[in-house]
Protein backbone atom coordinates (compact mmCIF):
# COMPACT_ATOMS: atom_id res chain seq x y z
CA UNK A 1 0.00 0.00 0.00
CA UNK A 2 1.48 3.67 -0.93
CA UNK A 3 1.33 6.51 -0.11
CA UNK A 4 -0.72 9.58 -2.01
CA UNK A 5 -0.78 13.04 -2.84
CA UNK A 6 -3.69 15.81 -2.90
CA UNK A 7 -4.06 19.18 -3.70
CA UNK A 8 -5.84 20.56 -0.37
CA UNK A 9 -5.54 24.29 -1.97
CA UNK A 10 -3.62 26.93 -4.05
CA UNK A 11 -0.07 25.34 -3.73
CA UNK A 12 -1.02 23.44 -0.83
CA UNK A 13 -0.49 19.58 -1.00
CA UNK A 14 -1.62 17.09 1.68
CA UNK A 15 1.07 13.82 1.44
CA UNK A 16 -0.28 10.49 3.04
CA UNK A 17 1.45 7.84 3.81
CA UNK A 18 0.28 4.37 5.30
CA UNK A 19 2.20 3.31 8.21
CA UNK A 20 2.35 -0.05 10.63
CA UNK A 21 -0.54 -0.96 12.61
CA UNK A 22 -0.87 0.54 16.14
CA UNK A 23 0.21 -2.76 18.18
CA UNK A 24 -2.53 -1.86 21.24
CA UNK A 25 -5.21 -1.16 18.85
CA UNK A 26 -4.37 -3.06 15.86
CA UNK A 27 -5.57 -0.05 13.50
CA UNK A 28 -3.09 1.08 10.52
CA UNK A 29 -1.52 4.49 11.10
CA UNK A 30 -1.06 6.95 8.37
CA UNK A 31 1.73 9.63 7.96
CA UNK A 32 0.66 12.93 6.61
CA UNK A 33 2.37 15.82 5.91
CA UNK A 34 1.17 19.11 4.81
CA UNK A 35 3.69 20.55 1.59
CA UNK A 36 3.69 24.11 0.41
CA UNK A 37 4.97 24.70 -3.68
CA UNK A 38 4.28 23.09 -6.33
CA UNK A 39 2.91 19.00 -6.86
CA UNK A 40 6.56 18.28 -7.67
CA UNK A 41 7.53 19.38 -4.20
CA UNK A 42 5.39 16.84 -2.65
CA UNK A 43 5.49 13.80 -4.58
CA UNK A 44 9.39 14.22 -4.15
CA UNK A 45 8.63 14.28 -0.39
CA UNK A 46 6.66 10.99 -0.66
CA UNK A 47 9.34 9.65 -2.53
CA UNK A 48 12.27 10.39 0.37
CA UNK A 49 9.69 9.18 3.11
CA UNK A 50 9.09 6.04 1.24
CA UNK A 51 12.39 5.18 0.60
CA UNK A 52 12.97 5.42 4.34
CA UNK A 53 10.10 3.31 5.20
CA UNK A 54 11.49 0.52 2.83
CA UNK A 55 15.05 1.18 4.51
CA UNK A 56 13.40 0.92 8.10
CA UNK A 57 14.72 4.39 9.12
CA UNK A 58 11.46 6.22 8.95
CA UNK A 59 10.74 7.89 12.13
CA UNK A 60 7.51 9.46 12.51
CA UNK A 61 8.15 13.28 14.28
CA UNK A 62 6.42 13.85 17.51
CA UNK A 63 3.83 16.67 17.71
CA UNK A 64 5.21 17.32 21.53
CA UNK A 65 6.08 21.06 22.49
CA UNK A 66 9.82 21.13 23.51
CA UNK A 67 8.35 22.32 26.83
CA UNK A 68 6.79 18.84 27.38
CA UNK A 69 10.07 17.04 25.60
CA UNK A 70 11.77 18.93 28.26
CA UNK A 71 9.60 17.78 31.26
CA UNK A 72 9.79 14.56 29.97
CA UNK A 73 13.14 14.37 29.07
CA UNK A 74 15.09 15.75 32.70
CA UNK A 75 12.26 13.30 34.73
CA UNK A 76 13.15 10.13 32.81
CA UNK A 77 16.16 10.48 31.00
CA UNK A 78 18.55 13.71 33.10
CA UNK A 79 17.10 13.21 37.00
CA UNK A 80 18.06 9.31 37.62
CA UNK A 81 21.86 10.23 36.20
CA UNK A 82 22.73 13.35 36.97
CA UNK A 83 23.78 14.65 40.37
CA UNK A 84 21.08 16.95 42.03
CA UNK A 85 22.86 19.94 42.04
CA UNK A 86 23.49 19.35 38.56
CA UNK A 87 19.53 18.36 37.77
CA UNK A 88 18.81 21.67 38.93
CA UNK A 89 21.38 23.29 37.03
CA UNK A 90 19.68 22.02 34.04
CA UNK A 91 16.30 22.83 34.82
CA UNK A 92 17.19 26.40 35.85
CA UNK A 93 19.11 27.03 32.59
CA UNK A 94 16.45 25.93 30.67
CA UNK A 95 13.78 27.57 32.51
CA UNK A 96 15.78 30.81 32.04
CA UNK A 97 16.83 30.75 28.72
CA UNK A 98 15.33 28.37 26.54
CA UNK A 99 11.91 27.99 27.15
CA UNK A 100 10.64 31.80 27.00
CA UNK A 101 12.67 31.46 23.28
CA UNK A 102 10.78 28.48 21.95
CA UNK A 103 9.32 25.92 24.49
CA UNK A 104 6.18 26.09 22.75
CA UNK A 105 7.11 24.99 19.12
CA UNK A 106 6.88 21.64 18.68
CA UNK A 107 10.14 19.69 19.04
CA UNK A 108 10.98 18.91 14.99
CA UNK A 109 10.72 22.35 14.37
CA UNK A 110 13.71 23.35 16.24
CA UNK A 111 15.99 24.20 13.58
CA UNK A 112 19.93 25.10 13.58
CA UNK A 113 18.80 29.10 13.05
CA UNK A 114 16.51 29.12 16.01
CA UNK A 115 19.51 27.49 18.18
CA UNK A 116 22.10 30.11 16.72
CA UNK A 117 19.28 33.14 17.39
CA UNK A 118 19.14 31.77 21.32
CA UNK A 119 23.06 31.64 21.41
CA UNK A 120 23.37 35.10 19.87
CA UNK A 121 20.67 36.69 22.55
CA UNK A 122 22.43 35.04 25.66
CA UNK A 123 25.42 37.07 24.14
CA UNK A 124 23.78 39.89 23.95
CA UNK A 125 22.65 39.98 27.49
CA UNK A 126 26.46 39.49 28.83
CA UNK A 127 26.49 36.11 29.29
CA UNK A 128 29.91 34.66 29.65
CA UNK A 129 30.40 31.69 26.95
CA UNK A 130 31.22 28.91 29.32
CA UNK A 131 27.33 29.71 30.31
CA UNK A 132 26.57 29.25 26.56
CA UNK A 133 28.66 26.57 26.09
CA UNK A 134 26.97 24.57 29.15
CA UNK A 135 23.63 25.25 27.68
CA UNK A 136 24.69 24.04 24.50
CA UNK A 137 26.22 20.44 26.16
CA UNK A 138 22.71 20.62 27.89
CA UNK A 139 20.52 20.92 24.82
CA UNK A 140 22.99 18.75 22.26
CA UNK A 141 22.01 15.88 25.51
CA UNK A 142 18.41 16.47 25.65
CA UNK A 143 18.24 16.51 21.18
CA UNK A 144 20.37 13.25 21.25
CA UNK A 145 17.97 11.51 23.50
CA UNK A 146 15.28 12.88 21.08
CA UNK A 147 16.93 10.66 18.28
CA UNK A 148 17.09 7.51 20.58
CA UNK A 149 13.45 7.80 21.37
CA UNK A 150 13.08 8.35 17.73
CA UNK A 151 10.54 11.41 18.27
CA UNK A 152 13.07 13.62 16.17
CA UNK A 153 15.35 12.86 13.07
CA UNK A 154 17.88 15.46 13.80
CA UNK A 155 19.95 17.51 16.02
CA UNK A 156 20.00 21.17 15.24
CA UNK A 157 22.41 21.96 18.16
CA UNK A 158 24.96 20.17 16.65
CA UNK A 159 25.18 22.58 13.73
CA UNK A 160 25.08 25.67 15.90
CA UNK A 161 28.72 27.92 16.36
CA UNK A 162 29.60 28.34 19.86
CA UNK A 163 31.29 31.19 21.15
CA UNK A 164 34.97 31.49 21.34
CA UNK A 165 36.46 30.02 24.97
CA UNK A 166 37.56 33.41 27.10
CA UNK A 167 40.30 32.00 29.00
CA UNK A 168 39.28 33.58 32.34
CA UNK A 169 42.39 34.86 34.09
CA UNK A 170 43.08 33.57 38.12
CA UNK A 171 42.80 36.10 40.91
CA UNK A 172 45.17 34.82 43.63
CA UNK A 173 47.08 36.44 47.00
CA UNK A 174 50.61 36.99 46.30
CA UNK A 175 53.01 35.79 49.49
CA UNK A 176 52.83 38.96 51.52
CA UNK A 177 49.21 39.07 50.50
CA UNK A 178 48.29 35.65 51.61
CA UNK A 179 50.56 36.78 54.70
CA UNK A 180 48.29 39.86 55.91
CA UNK A 181 45.34 38.00 55.12
CA UNK A 182 46.15 34.87 57.15
CA UNK A 183 47.12 37.79 59.97
CA UNK A 184 43.76 39.60 59.88
CA UNK A 185 41.32 36.13 59.72
CA UNK A 186 43.05 35.09 63.08
CA UNK A 187 40.74 37.50 65.40
CA UNK A 188 37.58 36.18 62.98
CA UNK A 189 34.88 33.78 63.62
CA UNK A 190 35.92 31.97 59.99
CA UNK A 191 39.41 32.50 60.64
CA UNK A 192 40.22 29.19 60.59
CA UNK A 193 38.15 27.85 57.76
CA UNK A 194 39.80 30.79 55.11
CA UNK A 195 43.05 29.50 56.55
CA UNK A 196 42.69 25.98 56.09
CA UNK A 197 41.41 27.06 52.56
CA UNK A 198 44.26 28.82 51.80
CA UNK A 199 47.08 26.27 53.11
CA UNK A 200 44.99 22.86 51.54
CA UNK A 201 43.62 24.44 47.85
CA UNK A 202 40.00 22.34 48.78
CA UNK A 203 37.07 24.23 47.46
CA UNK A 204 34.96 25.85 49.36
CA UNK A 205 31.75 22.96 49.10
CA UNK A 206 34.80 20.36 50.19
CA UNK A 207 35.68 22.56 53.43
CA UNK A 208 32.27 22.97 54.64
CA UNK A 209 31.48 19.61 54.52
CA UNK A 210 34.69 18.57 56.63
CA UNK A 211 33.53 16.51 59.83
CA UNK A 212 35.67 15.96 62.78
CA UNK A 213 36.34 12.21 61.80
CA UNK A 214 37.67 13.52 58.44
CA UNK A 215 40.55 14.99 60.56
CA UNK A 216 43.48 13.04 62.29
CA UNK A 217 44.99 15.69 64.80
CA UNK A 218 48.00 13.61 65.30
CA UNK A 219 49.42 13.17 62.11
CA UNK A 220 47.63 16.46 60.65
CA UNK A 221 45.87 15.26 57.85
CA UNK A 222 42.42 15.72 56.52
CA UNK A 223 40.65 13.54 54.42
CA UNK A 224 37.85 14.90 51.30
CA UNK A 225 35.20 12.82 51.07
CA UNK A 226 32.13 14.45 50.44
CA UNK A 227 30.71 18.18 49.66
CA UNK A 228 27.85 20.03 51.22
CA UNK A 229 25.09 22.10 49.09
CA UNK A 230 22.11 24.13 50.03
CA UNK A 231 18.85 23.90 47.73
CA UNK A 232 17.70 26.84 46.17
CA UNK A 233 14.53 28.53 47.68
CA UNK A 234 15.25 27.66 51.14
CA UNK A 235 14.79 23.65 50.71
CA UNK A 236 17.19 22.54 53.01
CA UNK A 237 21.09 21.22 52.20
CA UNK A 238 22.72 17.76 51.50
CA UNK A 239 25.59 15.94 51.43
CA UNK A 240 27.29 14.43 47.90
CA UNK A 241 30.05 13.11 46.45
CA UNK A 242 33.31 15.19 45.61
CA UNK A 243 33.01 16.40 41.77
CA UNK A 244 35.63 13.61 40.77
CA UNK A 245 37.25 10.53 41.67
CA UNK A 246 40.15 12.48 41.79
CA UNK A 247 38.49 14.89 44.85
CA UNK A 248 38.71 12.15 47.44
CA UNK A 249 41.94 12.95 48.70
CA UNK A 250 44.18 13.56 51.77
CA UNK A 251 46.29 16.41 52.41
CA UNK A 252 48.62 16.68 54.98
CA UNK A 253 48.51 20.13 56.84
CA UNK A 254 50.91 22.35 58.71
CA UNK A 255 52.18 21.62 62.18
CA UNK A 256 51.46 25.46 62.77
CA UNK A 257 47.83 24.88 61.68
CA UNK A 258 46.92 22.19 63.92
CA UNK A 259 47.24 24.08 67.34
CA UNK A 260 44.64 26.77 65.38
CA UNK A 261 41.99 23.88 64.88
CA UNK A 262 42.63 22.33 68.12
CA UNK A 263 41.38 26.01 69.85
CA UNK A 264 38.17 26.18 67.14
CA UNK A 265 37.43 23.13 68.23
CA UNK A 266 37.25 24.17 71.42
CA UNK A 267 35.64 27.23 71.22
CA UNK A 268 32.61 25.32 69.08
CA UNK A 269 32.39 22.96 72.12
CA UNK A 270 31.35 26.17 74.64
CA UNK A 271 28.55 26.68 71.51
CA UNK A 272 27.28 23.54 71.39
CA UNK A 273 26.86 23.71 75.24
CA UNK A 274 25.54 26.85 75.64
CA UNK A 275 22.79 26.01 72.57
CA UNK A 276 22.35 22.77 74.51
CA UNK A 277 19.26 20.45 72.89
CA UNK A 278 18.37 23.53 69.92
CA UNK A 279 21.87 21.76 68.42
CA UNK A 280 22.12 20.38 65.72
CA UNK A 281 24.99 18.01 65.51
CA UNK A 282 26.47 17.22 62.17
CA UNK A 283 29.51 16.81 63.28
CA UNK A 284 30.78 19.66 61.43
CA UNK A 285 34.11 21.38 61.88
CA UNK A 286 32.89 24.51 60.26
CA UNK A 287 28.95 24.66 61.54
CA UNK A 288 27.01 27.63 62.49
CA UNK A 289 26.31 28.42 66.61
CA UNK A 290 22.94 26.40 65.86
CA UNK A 291 25.49 23.24 64.33
CA UNK A 292 24.65 23.67 60.45
CA UNK A 293 26.65 23.90 57.69
CA UNK A 294 27.57 27.56 56.87
CA UNK A 295 25.71 28.95 53.76
CA UNK A 296 27.94 30.38 51.02
CA UNK A 297 26.74 33.43 50.56
CA UNK A 298 27.64 34.08 54.49
CA UNK A 299 30.67 32.69 53.92
CA UNK A 300 31.48 35.34 50.70
CA UNK A 301 30.09 38.38 52.85
CA UNK A 302 32.57 37.36 55.79
CA UNK A 303 35.61 37.05 53.29
CA UNK A 304 34.67 40.78 51.76
CA UNK A 305 34.56 42.43 55.14
CA UNK A 306 38.33 40.90 55.90
CA UNK A 307 39.43 41.91 52.18
CA UNK A 308 38.14 45.54 53.41
CA UNK A 309 39.63 45.63 56.42
CA UNK A 310 42.68 44.30 55.19
CA UNK A 311 42.56 47.25 51.69
CA UNK A 312 43.25 44.29 49.56
CA UNK A 313 41.54 43.49 46.67
CA UNK A 314 37.52 43.31 46.09
CA UNK A 315 38.17 41.32 42.66
CA UNK A 316 39.15 38.66 45.35
CA UNK A 317 36.55 36.06 45.21
CA UNK A 318 36.36 32.80 48.43
CA UNK A 319 37.39 30.28 45.78
CA UNK A 320 40.44 33.46 45.09
CA UNK A 321 42.48 30.78 47.95
CA UNK A 322 42.34 27.65 46.33
CA UNK A 323 43.47 29.42 43.75
CA UNK A 324 46.52 31.12 45.75
CA UNK A 325 47.15 27.58 47.56
CA UNK A 326 48.34 26.53 43.71
CA UNK A 327 49.96 29.34 42.56
CA UNK A 328 52.23 29.84 45.88
CA UNK A 329 53.42 25.76 45.51
CA UNK A 330 53.95 26.03 42.11
CA UNK A 331 55.69 29.78 42.00
CA UNK A 332 57.85 28.02 44.76
CA UNK A 333 58.85 25.29 42.57
CA UNK A 334 56.80 22.48 43.78
CA UNK A 335 55.93 19.91 40.93
CA UNK A 336 53.09 20.10 39.40
CA UNK A 337 51.55 16.55 40.16
CA UNK A 338 51.62 16.99 44.00
CA UNK A 339 50.15 20.37 43.33
CA UNK A 340 47.21 18.19 40.77
CA UNK A 341 46.62 15.94 44.14
CA UNK A 342 46.35 18.23 46.45
CA UNK A 343 43.88 20.44 44.32
CA UNK A 344 42.11 16.86 43.13
CA UNK A 345 42.32 17.71 39.70
CA UNK A 346 41.99 15.00 37.25
CA UNK A 347 44.94 15.23 35.70
CA UNK A 348 47.91 17.25 36.06
CA UNK A 349 47.67 18.58 32.63
CA UNK A 350 44.31 20.51 33.64
CA UNK A 351 46.60 22.13 36.72
CA UNK A 352 48.93 23.38 34.46
CA UNK A 353 46.37 25.28 31.36
CA UNK A 354 44.69 26.42 34.75
CA UNK A 355 47.76 28.09 36.25
CA UNK A 356 49.99 28.67 32.93
CA UNK A 357 50.29 32.09 34.68
CA UNK A 358 52.57 30.78 36.74
CA UNK A 359 54.90 29.19 34.14
CA UNK A 360 57.12 31.81 33.13
CA UNK A 361 58.24 32.15 36.58
CA UNK A 362 59.18 28.32 36.71
CA UNK A 363 60.60 28.46 33.34
CA UNK A 364 63.13 31.16 34.59
CA UNK A 365 64.11 29.22 37.37
CA UNK A 366 64.96 26.20 35.32
CA UNK A 367 67.02 28.12 33.02
CA UNK A 368 68.77 29.69 36.10
CA UNK A 369 69.14 26.08 37.15
CA UNK A 370 70.87 24.97 33.76
CA UNK A 371 73.29 28.10 33.44
CA UNK A 372 74.44 27.09 37.05
CA UNK A 373 74.99 23.59 35.83
CA UNK A 374 76.49 24.02 32.09
CA UNK A 375 78.29 27.70 31.77
CA UNK A 376 79.46 28.48 35.46
CA UNK A 377 82.72 27.52 35.86
CA UNK A 378 83.17 25.54 38.86
CA UNK A 379 85.43 27.31 41.49
CA UNK A 380 88.39 24.00 41.08
CA UNK A 381 88.07 25.63 37.27
CA UNK A 382 88.64 28.46 38.31
CA UNK A 383 91.60 27.78 41.06
CA UNK A 384 93.27 25.69 38.35
CA UNK A 385 93.26 29.26 36.29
Amino acid sequence: MSGHVKKRGENTWLVTMPLNRDPNTGKRKEHYKTIHGTKKDAKQYLRKIETEKDLGIFIEPTSMIVNEYFNKWLEVAAKPRLRERTYIEYCNLLNRYVRPKWGNNKLVEVQPLDVQALYTSMQAKGLSPRTIRYTHNVLSSAFKQAIKWKMTVQNPITQAELPRQVKKEMSALSPEQAKIFLEATAKHRLGVFFALMLISGTRPSEALALKWGDIDLEKGVITIQRTVFWRPKGNGWYFSEPKTPRSNRSIPLPISFIANIKEHRLKQLEERLKEGSNYENNNLIFATSKGSPFMERNIRRYFKGILKETNLPLSLNVYSLRHSCASLLLAAGENPKVVAERLGHASVTLTLDTYSHVLPTMQQSATDKLEEMLYKKSLQTQCRQ
